[in-house]
């Protein structure tokens, strides 16, 4: 295979032929570089390039490599890192154009981790403004490569349309309403969003403290738990990251969905759905009954208060984030953002605390179904693929946003972990993907049934042509 065919290789592909030395790490960093030169001038994921320091980091891989000392499986490995998590000495704009001269003087505890881990870094991926759902005005979105017509996915659009489409072999997002998923979904990406906790948010723009998520966004559910195994963690710079230990989630993937009870809820996943989401996910339940799993129908608790609630809640949080610069600097807002942030400041003592008795009682009744099952099948967007046009002003639409949440912020109020996994087309030819969800700090189990789907199936492994 010539350095030109490596681009869609998966992560752990191009990782082991890294550290056995079939191939350096400058060669496939070099490769993705030119990549990005040649076709991210239309695609537009990426905010800044770090060209010159990736060289340096592959040089520094492949002399590590070529002693024997070998880091892990990210070793030599380019990835690249949403533009809201701090790299040191390189503009860290989180979507803005208030930050767009902030330097970070040290790097984020996950930039840190990966390069502990032997990554190289190639650059910093565009996102939404603040990391909500429109860009700044001053931005033009990436553009999703399947269909330039449709979405890109909310803030880690950048993420979701570099990975897809071969300009890196891995990449990190967020997720505060679900913004890991809704990218991994219109892209045709493997994205995983950990429990609460489970990855330190130190050193990553802020959106909303308790509902922020970061996590790994990948070609395949086995490259995910890699990532997320280099990144996740305890920290002492973030007493809000979990003391649980980090397993080896690479380790038992293999054991497949025979003994796992899944559950789905057959009127709340038909709820607001197109026709082509259903069909999907009637395909997605015959393939699982096929490897062994134990499907159980279900109730999922109500969450329409959860999704309403989720509005404020992320208003005032967000609203503290941006307290320094907001409103004494407005005028440099865009008006979804600020918008949010004005919902934000609305909200009353009472209003909070209510909001707040709400999730409590909504993520207990969740934990509670988590009782009887091991794994909850759900789609990852009601609408299949939509198009730039139909989500134009996103933020500035209570039903339209709303509607989309609809299966993604449930589990933002509550902590849990999802992965969103490929599973089919449009007749557009855009992708459309479904999500497993489990209990907290059980995204072993995420990866290891989403190893088990994609073994059954190619739908990750099917690329847009470039």
């Amino acid at each position: 295979m010539s350095r030109n065919d490596l681009h869609y290789l998966e992560l752990l592909d191009i990782g082991r032929r890294i550290q056995s030395g079939e191939l350096s790490s400058v060669e496939a960093t070099q490769a993705q570089l030119d990549r990005i030169a040649k076709l991210d001038k239309s695609l537009l994921s990426y905010a800044t390039m770090m060209a010159h320091s990736a060289l340096d980091d592959a040089r520094r891989a492949d002399a590590e490599i070529g002693r024997g000392f070998q880091r892990g499986p990210l070793h030599g490995v380019p990835i690249a890192v949403k533009d809201l998590c701090w790299t040191k000495g390189v503009p860290t704009a989180a979507g803005m154009t208030i930050h767009r001269d902030f330097r970070p003087t040290e790097d984020g505890t996950v930039v840190r981790k990966l390069r502990e881990a032997g990554a190289v870094i190639l650059g910093k991926l565009q996102l939404t403004e603040g990391a909500y759902a429109d860009h700044h005005p001053t931005i033009t979105p990436p553009v999703n490569p399947w269909n330039a017509a449709h979405w890109s996915g909310a803030s880690s659009s950048g993420s979701g349309v570099a990975t897809a489409a071969g300009l890196c072999y891995g990449s990190l997002g967020s997720d505060t309403g679900g913004s890991i998923r809704f990218p991994s979904a219109a892209n045709g990406c493997t994205g995983l969003k950990p429990t609460w906790g489970r990855v330190s948010r130190y050193g990553v723009f802020e959106l909303a403290a308790t509902l922020d998520h970061i996590g790994p966004m990948t070609r395949s559910a086995a490259d995910a738990g890699a990532m997320l195994g280099a990144i996740a963690g305890a920290d002492p710079n973030d007493p809000t990251a979990s003391q649980e230990p980090v397993p080896n989630y690479l380790a038992g993937m293999t054991r497949g969905l025979r003994g796992l009870r899944i559950g789905i809820d057959p009127q709340w996943n038909s709820t607001k759905v197109e026709d082509s989401v259903t069909a999907m996910l009637a395909e997605v339940l015959k393939a699982v009954v096929d490897l062994g799993g134990d499907l159980r129908e279900v109730r999922f608790p109500d969450p329409e208060a959860a999704i309403a609630d989720w509005f404020p809640l992320c208003g005032v949080e967000t609203a503290v984030a941006h307290e320094a610069t907001y409103p004494s600097r407005k005028s440099e807002y865009g008006p979804g953002l600020a918008g949010l942030i004005d919902l934000g400041l609305a909200q009353t003592g009472l209003d909070y605390q209510k909001i707040m008795l709400r999730r409590h009682d909504f993520r207990g009744r969740v934990d509670q179904l988590f009782g009887g099952i091991d794994l909850l099948i759900v789609p990852a967007m009601g609408i299949a693929s939509p198009t730039r046009a139909q989500l134009a002003g996103l933020a500035e639409d209570a039903d339209l946003i709303s509607g989309l949440l609809r299966y993604t912020c449930p589990f933002d109020m509550t902590g849990s972990p999802t992965i969103t996994l490929p599973s089919g087309f449009t007749a557009q030819g855009t992708p459309i993907a479904f999500q497993f969800v489990a209990p907290h700090f059980r995204e072993d189990l995420l990866v290891r049934a989403g190893w088990a789907y994609q073994q059954a199936t190619d739908w990750h492994r099917k690329h847009p042509d470039l």
